[in-house]
């Protein structure tokens, strides 16, 4: 196999664009189904849907076409002017679907603004029912909320948020339930009870009358890699919420609509949130837009006392946002995506087990349905993590690019520091030969990676 490092050797104009890093990236040209192909001729498989983002793959001409009449009949109503029809029926369908006790949607224009508004929200919630002390909100750590400072609070990963510690309020974390590095005698609904205890522990050491809200994310994203908990953690999580009065806020941005199978993540848990951030998957990656998914009781609390939410954004319901998400959830119904979601989720699970479930630096392979993390270790029977300032996790990126697979490393994932890990998430479109192609080059990228480490 013939390996083409992606550089930048052919020409290019200097950029004025403020780029986060000095690697300069491969020029997209074109983009269709689960490949995406270079200005260079080079094509790419996306193992990752980008970010978790492009769920049914790119360039699905239905989405496209419904885009272009929303276009053609309004592209900007402004929210405070006018409603929008297609905002309407999103509304309706998402409504439809949601879990139990959530019954309004409140859209943004991604999954930043989409935790940040569930922050505020819940806490005018607190005001609006005589609860003024409450104002910290429970997260865990590792975990990734979004790169806002509101978010970034939540956020449990070093190397974000240090930066900027002085310019947040930083708020209470307990451990997220990282189970399979544990080494005790509990059986693995016992660990996923002991690390839901840890919520009423802080819920009691910060005082439960300042605690607003716990935020979790069913299937962990960005920062633990696909971390699912026990099935017991879940169901605890929301009884201690309930018996302190604490709202509980589930952040879907990355594992939510349909990516593990379901239309929610928490389907599969039995657990309705009182409020839920949504967002990537929703517009799969055709236009920028994120909701929260409200509860009643916290919408009639609102309706009962100012009746006006002090916050909004410009684009929230943006017509032509509200069309392509539209539009890409009755493509994921009318093509029955959520099953292959699940079909193949299993295969693809099973191909990774196959090809690396005795390599010497696979530690965990994990996750449900197109949502898989393959966290790696410097020696299996430790569980140790790879030093930091290897920057395993950036190499395999590299190695991945250069052999025409999109994939998403990220560090971090032991204790916000260490740990280096893969997601693996295809779009929902994704066949066998497709789960070989991904499966192979990622084993080859990692091979490549750690070659290149320990040179």
């Amino acid at each position: 196999m013939t390996v083409t490092a992606v550089t930048a050797a052919e020409t290019r104009e200097p950029s004025n664009l403020f780029y986060q890093t000095r690697t300069r990236r491969p020029v997209v040209a074109r983009a269709e189904g689960i490949y995406i192909w270079d200005r260079q001729g080079r094509r790419y498989i996306d193992g990752s849907s980008g970010a978790m983002v492009a769920n049914i793959g790119h360039g699905n001409p239905r989405v496209l076409a419904a885009m272009r009449r929303q276009m053609e009949e309004a592209t900007f109503a402004y929210r405070l002017h006018f409603e929008n029809e297609a905002a309407e029926t999103l509304a309706r369908r998402i409504a439809a679907r949601m879990p139990a006790q959530l019954d309004r949607v409140f859209f943004v224009s991604g999954g930043s603004e989409a935790v940040e508004s569930c922050l505020k929200l819940a806490r005018q919630n607190a005001l609006a029912t005589g609860q003024a002390s409450r104002y910290k909100v429970i997260s865990r750590f590792p975990s990734y909320h979004g790169a806002t400072l509101g978010a970034l609070a939540l956020t449990g990963y070093a190397p974000m948020t240090t930066p900027f510690a002085p310019m947040m309020h930083e708020m209470p974390k307990v451990p997220a339930p990282t189970c399979y590095l544990d080494d005790d005698n509990l059986d693995w609904n016992a660990r996923g009870l002991r690390y839901a205890e840890m919520l009423r522990e802080e819920i009691r050491r910060q005082g439960a009358e300042t605690v607003l809200a716990f935020i979790m994310e069913p299937v962990g994203g960005a920062a633990t890699g696909a971390l699912v908990a026990p099935d017991s953690y879940y169901t605890r999580i929301r009884e201690i919420c309930d018996e302190y009065g604490v709202l509980l806020i589930l952040d879907e941005v990355m594992c939510g609509m349909g990516r593990t199978g379901t239309l929610h993540a928490c389907e599969q848990d039995g657990v309705a949130p009182d409020l839920m951030a949504i967002a990537k998957g929703l517009g799969a990656g055709l236009q920028p837009i994120g909701a929260v998914l409200v509860a009643g009781k916290v919408f009639e609390a609102m309706r009962g006392g100012s009746g006006f939410f002090q916050h909004g954004h410009t684009y929230m319901g943006h017509p032509t946002a509200c069309a392509a998400a539209l539009a890409v959830q009755r493509a994921i119904q009318s093509r029955n995506l959520l099953e292959n979601v699940r079909r193949q989720g299993e295969a693809f699970a099973d191909a990774l087990r196959r090809s690396l479930g005795q390599h010497p630096h696979v530690g965990d392979i994990r996750g449900r349905g197109l949502f898989r993390g393959v966290e790696l270790v410097a020696d299996r029977d430790t569980k140790e993590p790879f030093d930091p300032a290897l920057n395993l996790h950036a190499h395999i990126k590299r190695q991945g690019m250069a052999r025409g697979l999109m994939c998403y490393p990220a560090g971090g994932t032991a204790d916000g520091v260490r740990g280096d890990h893969v997601l693996l998430a295809p779009p929902f479109i994704i066949e066998d030969a497709h789960i070989d192609e991904i499966v192979d080059k990622f084993a080859q990228a990692l091979d490549a990676a750690l070659d290149a480490v320990r040179a």
